[in-house]
Order: structure tokens, then C-alpha cells, then sequence
């Protein structure tokens, strides 16, 4: 399993939201680049990079934040964000980004979805946002009428390789991470998933480690040092 520290970015800082709520975020570091170069140090070899400006507004307003991140390591660099057009997906993979994140757009447009899967396959993943069930959308603050499962199979059958899958009531709230959504996803699903929200121990890596699935996203828990970040990319080996 892999580990993803996690940078959420907005205003080109390393920022922390509760719940997904902008009301209430927290500044971790204002040079986010020195946070991937402490991550690598610590032996990660990935990180996940989102845009919370850009999942908002759609557009690409930390796109050279992104940049200078990526530049500063050797990390596998995924982002998402605000990523709803061709142009801005061949904007982030030609300029080195490994893979690209779709959340609102995987939901409202389901010919860009398409396009993007069949011309660059697996350096695009797939982002469900899962609030009571239901996949959210626009930097979670509408639920949508998709239900999270199904969803998520129809992103399998469009040949859809890698999901994010959040629960949203578990993310930033340090109380542990929801263990039986993923059971139930890495049983129902063949794709690599990967856990987002709520991994605040390493308890929960172990946990996680032991469903088999791809990866995990440890994101606040690193902040506050609740995880210590090189002891969870050994257990997660």
C-alpha cells in the first residue's frame, strides 16, 4: 500500500479544512514545497495535491504552486481541483503531473470524463466525495442524486482505474477513518482505491494496509503529528 501525504492548497498555502468546510481551515505552512521535500524525507514516494481554490471555481488558480511542489521532489505527483476541461488535464500531465484527479466533472460531464479516460487511461483517477451515501460535488458543497456505489462501479465499467474515495464526515475530524467503506469498495471493486478522510493513527494504516487496497491519504494527522509520517510508510510496505 501506498502512502499519500496529502497538501490541500489554497492562496498557495498548505491549508486544512474540517469536514470540508472553508469556514474552518487551518494554515499548516505557507512554503508548501518544503512540506513535499519533509515528506520524501520521510520516505514517501507519493503525494496528493488538491486545489481547493480550483475545486470551487473550476479553474487552476495554485497551478504554479503545483509546479514548484512538483519540481522540489522525485515524488509520484497527483492533483486534483478544478480540473473540468481537456485543456487544463493536458495542461498539468504535459507540464510533468503524473496523474489527474476528476470530481465535478466525472459527475456533470460525462463526454469530457470519457475523452480524458480513453486518451491518457490511468494517469486519471476518479474522485468520489461521499457525503451520506451520495457523491458530493464542487468542492463538497452540493450532494449530488449519484449514488456512491453505483457510481463507483460505473467508473469501473468505463475503464476508470484508480479512485479517491473520501467520507467526507470522517476528513480533518482526527477520529479514525471509515474502515467499512473501503472493505466493502476493495471487495465490490477491481480498482486500485485509495482511502481519504479521517486516517489519523497508525492504527488505521494498519487496518487499511490489511484490506489490500492501493493507498492511503494521510493529510491533518501529519500536521498536527498525530501520524508520524515515515513510521506509517513502513507499516504500509
Amino acid at each position: 500500500m501506498f502512502i499519500y501525504p496529502a497538501i490541500d492548497l489554497y492562496e498557495g498555502k498548505a491549508v486544512r479544512l474540517f469536514k470540508g468546510d472553508y469556514a474552518q481551515m487551518e494554515v499548516f505552512s505557507e512554503n508548501p514545497p518544503e512540506v513535499a521535500k519533509d515528506f520524501e524525507s520521510c520516505g514517501a514516494t507519493h503525494i496528493h495535491l488538491v486545489d481547493l481554490e480550483g475545486a470551487k471555481n473550476g479553474k487552476t488558480p495554485n497551478f504554479d504552486t503545483v509546479m514548484k511542489i512538483h519540481n522540489a521532489t522525485d515524488l509520484f505527483c497527483e492533483i486534483g481541483g478544478g480540473i473540468r476541461s481537456m485543456e487544463t488535464v493536458e495542461m498539468y500531465l504535459e507540464n510533468g503531473i503524473n496523474r489527474v484527479i476528476l470530481g465535478t466533472a466525472a459527475v456533470n460531464d460525462r463526454k469530457f470524463l470519457e475523452r480524458a479516460v480513453g486518451k491518457y487511461k490511468d494517469r486519471i483517477a476518479v474522485g468520489v466525495d461521499i457525503r451520506d451515501g451520495f457523491v458530493a460535488i464542487k468542492g463538497w458543497t452540493e450532494k449530488s442524486e449519484l449514488e456512491a456505489f453505483a457510481f463507483c462501479k460505473d467508473m469501473q465499467a468505463l475503464g476508470v482505474s484508480t479512485l479517491i474515495c473520501t467520507d467526507i464526515s470522517k476528513d480533518g475530524a482526527m477520529k479514525g477513518t471509515n474502515h467499512g467503506l473501503y472493505k466493502e469498495l476493495s471487495e465490490q471493486l477491481k480498482m486500485n482505491i485509495i482511502a481519504s478522510g479521517g486516517v489519523s493513527s497508525l492504527d488505521d494504516v494498519k487496518k487499511l494496509r490489511a484490506l489490500n487496497i492501493h493507498g492511503a491519504i494521510i493529510g491533518k494527522a501529519y500536521y498536527t503529528k498525530a501520524i508520524d509520517l515515515r513510521k506509517a510508510v513502513e507499516l504500509a510496505l
